[in-house]
């Protein structure tokens, strides 16, 4: 697994699943342990410290359950309900399309796109720069500012306000690295049709 896959699974996991999950405990264990910051490849130190002084599973649950679970919830992690005209059934599609297999949850919730991103990256099909510029540009970026703004401004705890933040820095440095290996990749395909 690359730097970017390790970037979308991590930011996606914290984002989409319940923070008291049994299958986040290593997680939370390398973030609390300040051990996240050794293997982050981001220079996001000041901001992964932050996170880890606030990084408590137990506390965090009723935070996660009011900023994104239910119809009342502060913020709703869905692109859906930032997007007009859009619907989960676009992002399902486009995923489907590529081969990601995909259960019964909203495909258009910022975590599972973020883990759709790691995914597209650990396939390594011969378009994935392509279908992660377009994971990216179409489906994330029109959205993502505003729902991480109302992650900040809705945050009780520092927890989530850095991981909003830590995941705007990551999501333009990523989508700066798709734009400098697409050329490439048009290159190696120029080379394979000669």
């Amino acid at each position: 697994m690359n730097e970017f896959s390790v970037v979308c699974r991590v930011l996606g996991t914290l984002f989409y699943r319940q923070p008291q999950d049994p299958l986040l405990e290593p997680l939370f264990g390398l973030i609390q342990q300040g051990k996240l910051l050794e293997h982050w490849p981001l220079e996001q130190d000041a901001l992964l410290k932050r996170l880890q002084q606030s990084a408590d599973p137990q506390a965090l649950a009723a935070e996660f359950n009011a900023l994104f679970v239910g119809a009342e919830c502060a913020v709703s992690p869905y692109r859906s309900d930032y997007v007009e005209g859009a619907s989960e059934l676009d992002v399902r599609t486009f995923l489907q399309q590529r081969g990601m297999p995909l259960g019964e949850t909203p495909a258009d919730h910022f975590g599972s796109m973020l883990l759709a991103a790691s995914w597209l990256e650990d396939q390594s099909t011969e378009d994935e720069v392509a279908a992660q510029i377009t994971l990216f540009d179409e489906f994330l970026f029109p959205w993502c500012g505003k729902f991480l703004g109302k992650v900040e401004a809705h945050a009780t705890s520092g927890f989530y306000r850095t991981l909003a933040e830590i995941s705007r820095e990551a999501l333009q440095v990523m989508r700066d690295e798709l734009e400098e290996a697409a050329p490439q990749e048009l290159d190696d395909d120029e080379e394979d049709e000669q």
